[in-house]
């Protein structure tokens, strides 16, 4: 069976979120709370540390310098905790110099047991990533930079590391200017990654919060939809009463004003059961809850009623010989997510945009198809992730887009939610193509 109807594509004036300052960028996220719990475990480590290697192992160090410098962490902490709440969000300064105070704090312990020699110096690379992590770029580059200068000055200069009484563990001068150099590559190379990894999970996170907006705006969009059809259902009585009494008035009323009056109360009365006839015709028939969609309905909704001078949109539905077209449960997710492919394909293509929706026993289909130059190479691999875009502005484009790149992740993200697979390619023809596949008894409405 084939469906088919041809309408120009909808003009959505659609805008761009106010601002994206911070996206995919780590802004100030760190709690006061964290640095000292941080902080603590820390004093607790290092503590333990110095007790087993002097108490157990009975290696020789100076113990009071060391448990000095402990103490100092310790009531670094405590003040910090006097004076500040421990749910304060520490500003980038504030984050920065305390993980410097921790930087220089471990510098000065390392440099009474051995330096780079000492094995807990990897310990120097956590405040780095913290702040890799957690604060802007020139914050987190002075700190690495604090980081690198505190080994080279380990390296030149430290005490021997810990040993038995009278057996002095003296390593080579290479070997402290390669762990030296491994260190310093290690905090930058770890940084990196840190700072990659939170920034992409910054802009993942503000990626979803954009769909999880849409997804209620088009959930209460299509409550609307089914508040009207229950309001036109509900009124349609009274408004009938109303019309009928006042016919009987302007029947039974003689020439003049009461009688004006009444037939304008009439007309007026029809007008208005005329118009909740309209809304009441946008769900199917016996559903007021507008709960179901026919697959033709769907692909005419997404369409769009309005005219384009330059592209135009066709949509067909085809299936199995002497089979109706299936109805869909109306998921808001379907119907925004293919307008969003619709007005995407009129931004690239020629002249025309094709909607085919394919059904047989198992699945349904819906494929969205333009004659454009299909998917750029440098983008294909990446489609469906957030700010991934070709188009430069969108400004002057067909469907108004200004090209941010949310769309194609907003759409795929809303469809894998009702149980669709989507697939992108480039037809061989030329142009690109956009496959959305359900299961059928994941789609599929109920019997009435």
């Amino acid at each position: 069976m084939i469906l088919a109807q041809s309408e120009p594509a909808a003009r959505l004036d659609r805008t761009a979120p106010a601002s994206r300052q911070g996206a995919g960028a780590p802004g100030e996220r760190l709690r006061l709370r964290t640095l000292v719990a941080l902080r603590w475990s820390a004093v607790g480590g290092q503590m333990l540390a110095l007790l087993v290697v002097r108490f157990v192992l009975n290696f020789d160090l100076p113990l009071m310098a060391c448990l000095a410098l402990i103490g100092l962490s310790a009531l670094f902490n405590l003040a910090l905790l006097l004076i500040f709440p421990p749910q304060r969000v520490l500003g980038q300064w504030e984050a920065a110099l305390q993980l410097g105070f921790d930087v220089l704090q471990l510098g000065a312990l390392l440099f009474l047991t051995g330096g780079v020699g000492n094995p807990f110096a990897v310990l120097l690379i956590v405040p780095v990533i913290l702040a890799a992590s957690s604060l802007k770029g020139r914050d987190t580059l002075i700190l690495a930079g604090l980081a690198v200068a505190t080994v080279l000055v380990l390296a030149s200069a430290s005490l021997p590391v810990p040993w038995t009484r009278g057996q002095p563990l003296l390593l080579p001068g290479l070997y402290h200017w390669a762990a030296a150099l491994a260190l310093s590559m290690g905090a930058v190379v770890t940084a990196t990654y840190a700072r990659r990894a939170a920034a992409e999970s910054a802009r993942m996170e503000l990626a979803l919060h954009a769909a999880e907006s849409v997804l209620a705006r088009e959930q209460r969009m299509s409550a609307l939809g089914g508040l009207a059809a229950a309001a036109a259902h509900e009124l349609g009585t009274p408004l009938a009463t109303i019309a009928i009494v006042a016919k009987e008035m302007a029947r039974e009323s003689p020439a003049g004003p009461m009688r004006e009056d009444a037939e304008l109360v009439s007309s007026q009365a029809q007008r208005c059961r005329d118009i909740l006839r309209r809304l009441a015709e946008a769900p199917d028939e016996g559903d007021v809850v507008h709960a179901r969609v026919s697959l033709p309905q769907l692909l005419e909704e997404a369409a769009g009623p309005d005219a384009d001078e330059e592209v135009r949109v066709e949509w067909s539905v085809v299936g199995p010989p002497d089979t109706d077209p299936p109805d869909m449960i109306r998921h808001p997710e379907v119907g925004h997510a293919l307008t969003s492919f619709i007005e995407n394909a009129m931004d690239f293509a020629k002249t025309e945009v094709r909607v085919v929706g394919r059904y047989d026993y198992d699945s349904i289909t819906i494929e969205v198809r333009d004659d454009g130059p299909g998917f750029a190479p440098e983008i294909f691999a990446k489609l469906g992730e957030p700010y991934v875009t070709s188009r430069p502005s969108g400004e002057n484009s067909p469907s108004g887009h200004l090209g941010m790149g949310l769309g194609f992740f907003i759409a795929k993200t809303l469809l894998e939610r009702t149980g669709a697979h989507v697939d992108f390619h480039n037809a061989r023809n030329g142009g690109a193509v956009v496959a959305i596949r359900w299961p059928r008894d994941e789609i599929e409405a109920p019997p009435d």
